[in-house]
């Protein structure tokens, strides 16, 4: 399949896909058949730019990494809104990136809306419409005969979704268990070497793992969208938000983590859900003390993991990185490369 592909917002992950899709261009079309044109970029604060032709990729990223807009780009008509580039360009394939409200899905859930009823496939890296309405968006996608990819919105690159709906197919998979946020699992690590916590929180934002305001990272909220997304997805169980029980690590002293260290166990913010006995869900985001020889225990710094529960192989476990520009945009090529694979 030839794509020509459209990126509705050009932050860090749609700069690290372009990255991708460009050093490995000659790799994709011989092994996979797979051909790409990037048609149009719109983005609130860069700007915006359309050639049905395609554009010159290397040269728009050397213009936003040296901060100038994309209306600087030579050629190509500039200024379309994110709604006209999906609708009247000549893209078959939505790259949806922008910076969206986790809570409404805004401006995302719009644009993955547009698209899908436009006929066009999306993929995309935002949480917040498939914690909102993902199930509609796969129906709307269903009906329209297009394909709507989120690899990226649990673990960035490390393949979840993937794992759970093509290499675990044939397993009833009853539950799961997870370290998903990597920022509350530094400082976690940190702790356990002896710093205090609010020392650990400060390392976390300079290394650019925390915002400046933590909270959706410290207090579980963050891993609470990904366990519905999980439960939704994976176990085929609508909850919402309210259906989670929650609690972050900003109670966990250095003193919790030396006794937990002296009973051979390590504490850890787990994300989980598990079909109960009467099909209903128990879904929870809290601390808790994994003995040491959990697959889970052993996974530090800011490195993301998730055990599956099936009734096949048993407990299976995958363990990965879960942000960064390439490690995300490399989540976008999954998707993108599952689209080549069914067209």
């Amino acid at each position: 399949m030839h794509f020509k592909l459209a990126f509705i917002g050009y932050g860090t992950v749609g700069q690290g896909l372009t990255e991708i899709l460009l050093e490995k261009k000659d790799m994709l079309e011989k092994k996979f058949d797979f051909q790409w044109t990037v048609v149009a970029i719109s983005d609130t604060m860069k700007g915006s730019v359309y050639d049905e032709n395609g554009l010159d990729m290397k040269k728009i990223l050397d213009l936003v990494k040296a901060g100038k807009k994309l209306n600087e780009y030579p050629s190509g008509k500039k200024g379309m809104d994110s709604i006209e580039t999906i609708k009247n360009t000549n893209a078959n394939t939505i790259i949806e990136v922008t910076f969206t409200d986790v809570k409404t899905g805004e401006p995302a859930l719009t644009h993955i809306k547009t698209a899908l009823k436009a006929g066009k496939n999306v993929v995309s890296t935002n949480k917040g419409p498939v914690v909102k309405e993902v199930l509609n968006l796969l129906d709307l996608a269903e009906q329209n005969n297009v394909f709507y990819g989120f690899e990226g919105v649990v673990l960035a690159g490390t393949p979840v979704l993937n794992l759970a709906k093509y290499t675990l197919a044939g397993n009833k998979i009853t539950g799961f268990k997870g370290i998903l946020n990597g920022t509350t699992n530094y400082i976690l690590t940190r702790m356990e070497e002896g710093t205090a916590y609010e020392d650990a929180l400060k390392k976390a934002q300079e290394l650019g793992y925390a915002e400046a305001d933590p909270t959706g990272d410290v207090e579980g909220l963050d891993a609470l969208g990904k366990v519905v997304i999980l439960t939704n997805v994976v176990l085929g169980k609508k909850i919402t938000w309210q259906d989670v029980e929650r609690k972050g690590i900003t109670e966990i002293s250095k003193e919790d983590v030396e006794k937990a260290k002296a009973e051979g166990k390590r504490w850890k913010l787990i994300g989980s859900a598990e079909i109960q006995p009467n099909g209903s869900v128990k879904a929870k985001v809290w601390p808790e003390k994994l003995p040491l020889n959990d697959p889970l225990a052993g996974v530090g710094e800011a490195i993301n993991a998730l055990t599956f529960y099936t009734d096949e192989l048993g407990p299976t476990t995958i363990v990965g990185p879960g942000a960064g520009r390439r490690e995300t945009g490399f989540s976008l090529l999954i998707d993108l490369l599952n689209i080549n694979r069914e067209s």
